[in-house]
This record gives structure tokens, sequence and C-alpha cells, in this order.
């Protein structure tokens, strides 16, 4: 077995002690790629590459359980590409963030030394600064999910236009209008439009994370025209008939209290404004639920049927007490597709209990769906907006 490495061998290579190697192994964060006659563990180059992708998620502070989540199925080149982008955006904000605590220090010691009255405020700032830690991680996380959600509809759907630009035509903007987009995510709504937006246009990107924000600017770019705020929709900070056009892109189905929300997108709105809510129906994608179901009935991609929420089916019901007209348009679409990696990525990205449930039987899994969609593999999509005005 010259091609592998022995626990000693291996850990040696790494810098880390047999006993550390020995316990991911038992916490299935690092399983040896094979084992010798006598049942020793044996280690290859693969195996070396993803403890270095462990080593460094925990040196960034994931616990373990986390870990285990974001490496699941990482020997795939594309996760594993999404995973590494993600851990150095993560160095990033890292570095970003000590240098501030650094400079908050040095600041705070020059003050003490001069014999002046401390800032506990800036000191205070740097505590808050620290806490950060650990949203960002769930930040990043989503955004993650998000972007493997986006990326099988992007490459893979029937209607070339894309669902963006879809919605984005549905929008019907004109020049002078003031907009508010609730829940913008990563902004990919606007930066897919960004050249066919009018110039005298004013747009206000919320969102309920500093992560979902920070990923709008950077996606959209310099642009005098957009301002962003961290905000819940359900308590906007925002003027009555403040806004020509209200927009939540499948969010509103996230949202603790639905009516509260779209109250208070009717208070902003101006008289004769309009409120775009898009979502899609139980339909929507089904045949992925089915496939995992196929290979595990307990395996739930979500704790929450969220169309039953807030639905193509029954939208029009939750939005007719508060607005005057209603009318919904649908988005015709399907994906079509012959290989296994995107489907595996877009399941693992979900809010279910597949993670856990997959753990044991990633390689199973994946030679599963590598069978099922070899030859091709439909997934309905019917998804949809609904245009209100006040």
């Amino acid at each position: 077995m010259t091609d592998y490495y022995t626990s000693g061998e291996f850990a040696k290579r790494a810098h880390v002690s047999v006993r550390t190697i020995r316990y991911y192994d038992q916490q299935n964060l690092l399983k040896p790629s094979a084992r010798s006659k006598g049942g020793a563990r044996r280690y290859s180059d693969a195996d070396f590459a993803k403890l270095q992708q462990i080593l460094l998620l925990k040196y960034l502070g994931f616990s373990l359980g986390e870990i285990r989540g974001l490496t699941l199925g990482a020997s795939d080149r594309r996760r594993l590409l999404d995973s590494l982008q993600i851990q150095r955006r993560l160095v990033e904000e890292r570095i970003e963030e000590m240098t501030a605590v650094e400079a908050a220090i040095d600041s705070t010691t020059q003050t003490l030394e001069a014999g002046k009255p401390v800032d506990w405020s800036r000191m205070l700032e740097l505590l808050h600064r620290s806490t950060m830690t650990q949203s960002l991680k769930t930040q990043y996380q989503n955004a993650t999910n998000i972007s493997a959600r986006i990326r099988l509809h992007r490459d893979y759907s029937m209607n070339k236009e894309g669902w963006f630009p879809w919605l984005s035509r549905q929008l019907d903007l004109t020049p002078g209008l003031k907009i508010l987009e609730i829940g913008c995510g990563n902004g990919e709504l606007w930066a897919t439009s960004h050249d066919r937006l009018p110039e005298d246009c004013q747009f206000i990107l919320t969102d309920i994370s500093e992560g979902m924000l920070a990923d709008a600017k950077k996606e959209i770019g310099e642009d005098s025209r957009f301002s962003y705020d961290r905000c819940d929709a359900a308590h906007l900070p925002f003027a009555d008939e403040e806004f020509d056009l209200v927009v939540a892109n499948h969010m509103l189905f996230y949202c603790d209290d639905i009516p509260q929300v779209i109250n208070e997108v009717r208070r902003v709105l101006k008289k004769g404004g309009r409120f775009c809510a898009s979502t899609y129906s139980k339909r929507h994608m089904h045949e992925i639920t089915d496939l995992v179901q196929k290979f595990n009935s307990q395996i739930v991609l979500s704790s929450v049927n969220l169309y039953d929420r807030f639905g193509l089916d029954n939208g029009e019901e939750i939005l007719a007490p508060f607005f005057a007209q209603v009318t919904c348009q649908r988005y015709e679409d399907a994906i079509e597709l012959g290989e296994a990696e995107p489907v595996i990525s877009y399941i693992l990205s979900c809010h279910g209990n597949q993670n856990a449930l997959l753990l044991d039987r990633y390689q199973e899994f994946k030679q599963f769906v590598e069978d099922e969609v070899t030859g091709g593999f439909h997934i309905t999509k019917d998804a949809g907006t609904f245009i209100c005005r006040k």
C-alpha cells in the first residue's frame, strides 16, 4: 500500500497528533481511504487535502458540527471550490476585524499613557466586533447555500432569460421611482439587470443579515443609486407612503408574522404604489424531494413547507385583504440536466436533516444520484410573482 500513509505518517505530515486523526475518524469528519489487512488506518493525498480544510475551518472558529456540514462531499471539485471561496472571505473578514481591534487597543493604550479619560464606548465597540464572529460564520454558510441553489437554476434551466431578468421585467421600472427591496439576499436581482436600470431611480435594499447586505454591496458594486439598511421587514424604519415599489423576492414565506410584514409594506407604499411578492407552488422542484426520499424516506429537506405559508396556491388569498388589486404572473421554466454534482450541491444546501442522514453514506448517495440522473433528469419549476396595487 505504497500510495497510502499510516496514521503516524499522516499525522506527522499534517503537524497534528495521531490522537487527533483518530478523533476525527470517530467524529465522522475524516474517514481513512483504506485500511490494511490488519485493520490499520491508511490515508491518501486526498485525505490530506480534506484535513487541511478541516484544520483551517477549526482555526476560523467553526465547531466540529459546522465543519462536518461544510466538508460533506467536499471531494467534489465544485463544492470544494465554493468552500475555498467562502473560507477566503472569512479570512478577509477576520483580518479586517483584527485590524480594527488592534487600532482600538492602540488608541486606548495611548489614552491611558497620556493620563486622559478612556472612551469606553470605543472599547464596547471592540467587544461588539468580537461577538460578530459567530454571526459571520452563519451568514457565510447561508451565502454558500444560496449560491448552490442559484447555480442549479442559472446553469440548467430551460428558460434562457433566467429568473432574475424575468422578474426585473415584471417590475416595469420607469425613471424617478423610489424602490425598496425587503430581504434582498445577495443582491442578484439588481446585479443581473444592472445595465438596464433607469438612471434616476433610487433603490434601498434591506435585509436582516449584515452578511447578506455585505454580499449585495459587493455584487452590485459602487452605485450611487443604491443604499443599504439592516432591518426587520416586520418593522420597517421608513415613513408612510414613501415608496413607489416594494419587492419581496422569495422571502415572505420566511417571515414569522406574514400579515404584519404585508401591513408594513402597505404602510410605506404610496397610493397607487405596487408590491411585487414572488414565491412558488407545491409542484416546484418536487423531483428533488422524490429523489432523496427514494434514497432514504427519513430525509426532509425543509422542516416547513414554505409554499404552505405563502405560495402561488394561497398567495392571492393572503394578499387580497391589503390591496385593491392582486394579479399573478407565472414564470415558465424547467430544469434539465444529466450530471449529479449540481443536484447534490442543491440538496446539501437545503435547511433540513439531509446532511446528518447522508454523513455516513455520502459516497453511496453520490453514486445513487449519478445513476438516477444519467441519461437526463427533469425538474419541474413552478414559480411566479404577485403584483399588488395599493
